[in-house]
């Protein structure tokens, strides 16, 4: 009988991992809590209030507003800025659609550049070849939980004069230099999805330290209102991108616990990180020295097939998921998908812009192809595990290279 599981062995994984999402008795009361005081609706409500101070003062933010999800969050940035038909924004390839679909929302075209080959997040160099005079702001997206290069972006916007949003989706509590991201650029957005670092099922939030950006992305998230002004007042194009209560309460508590849980995705990720280099074939993805703790939304790392007797990476997260060791799809490349290839991201664009070439859709992305069909993710709730959990994943991952030829 084969060693491996998904051939008959047994499995390297013992025990289970933590449960996600995680709640205890706190949640519940706080769900009581808005139940029975029959204000469910955040205008007049103090849960999702509370919930934006915490989480913008957590994050060392002025402000913190709290939208649906973390696609609206991206969606009332672009409206917040200014972005509008013929701006250029300029985005990774490699990243979940909504970094680009937003800048569409805003009827403005998403410039795509390669990543980084080390830590997959956007390549400043290819950031300043794709600036024009058309360009309006620049989305860094901390890939994984680790932060772009926070520096090189900072100077080449401020040189540039262009706004820097991080999309933190992934980055909850990650630090740059021991600085929380979401505060190096004019606003940082967060996503609550269920996967995520801390999560309601759905919900989004946007930080920032501008006071004037904060006003704007307010009222666009309230109706185009004002505050100070009456109800049905609307001064700006805006719509109703406004949290619930009872997402407000529940991600209040879940906020109190991120702390404690991203230290512990960050230690067990660093002991991954020695333990998996000692397997051939796998690289996980580059710490920088200056980010001083990851968030870790995901453990990534590279595949390299010749170590494991050419087998697909699709075959190896076939034996990782037998040996019980969970794995969270990586994102394709977004020059592949339908909606660039067809054509139909152009009606989003008027006048010129939505009828001249657009040179991302030929470019290659050798980096990104890499990072798209050559990476393997653990998802965050099992870097919430114990050292022993820790131990069996790298036992599994070494059983499967050890036989690899077992896969071919």
């Amino acid at each position: 009988m084969s060693a491996l599981a998904l051939l008959g062995g047994k499995k390297a994984k013992g025990k289970p991992f933590p449960v996600w999402p995680y709640y205890d008795r706190n949640e519940e009361q706080a769900l009581k809590e808005v139940l029975e005081s029959r204000v469910w609706w955040r205008t007049p409500g103090t849960k999702t209030l509370e919930f934006e101070q915490n989480f913008a003062k957590f994050h060392g933010a002025r402000h913190g507003i709290a939208v649906t999800n973390g696609t609206a969050a991206l969606e009332v940035t672009m409206a917040g800025l200014g972005i509008t038909a013929g701006d250029e924004v300029i985005v990774p390839n490699f990243t979940f659609v909504a970094t680009a679909s937003a800048v569409l929302f805003a009827n403005a075209l998403p410039v795509l550049v390669d990543v980084d080959p080390e830590t997959y997040c956007i390549d400043p160099d290819l950031v300043e070849e794709a600036i024009t005079s058309r360009t309006k702001a620049i989305i860094a997206v901390h890939m994984g939980g680790h932060p772009a290069d926070l520096d090189r972006l900072m100077q080449i916007a401020k040189r540039k004069k262009l706004a820097l949003v991080e999309d933190s989706a992934h980055a909850h509590a990650t630090e740059w230099r021991g600085q929380r991201v979401g505060t190096f650029g004019v606003a940082g957005t967060f996503s609550f999805q269920s996967s995520k670092l801390i999560t309601a099922g759905e919900g989004g939030m946007i930080i920032s330290n501008s006071d004037k950006f904060e006003v704007q992305a307010r009222s666009v998230h309230d109706c185009g209102r004002m505050p100070g002004e009456w109800f049905y007042s609307h001064f700006i194009y805006g719509s109703n991108y406004r949290l619930s209560e009872w997402q407000g309460a529940i991600l209040n508590v879940q906020l109190s616990r991120l702390d404690e849980q991203t230290k512990r995705r960050h230690q067990n990720s660093r002991l991954l990180d020695r333990l998996l280099r000692e397997i051939p074939g796998i690289t996980p993805q580059k710490l920088d020295e200056r980010c001083t703790r990851n968030g870790q939304y995901a453990y990534i790392f590279h595949v390299n097939k010749k170590h494991f007797a050419g087998a697909s990476t699709e075959r190896f997260i076939e034996a990782m998921n037998a040996e019980g060791i969970p794995n969270q799809a990586s994102y394709p490349p977004l020059h592949k998908l339908h909606m660039f290839r067809n054509g139909k991201y152009r009606n989003r664009l008027s006048g010129r812009q939505a009828k001249e070439k657009h040179k991302f859709l030929k470019s290659k992305f050798p980096v990104t192809h890499k990072a798209a069909w050559e990476t393997v993710w653990i998802p965050q709730p099992a870097l919430l595990g114990d050292e022993e959990d820790m131990h069996e994943i790298a036992a599994g991952l070494a059983k499967i290279q050890k036989n690899a030829k077992e896969l071919a």
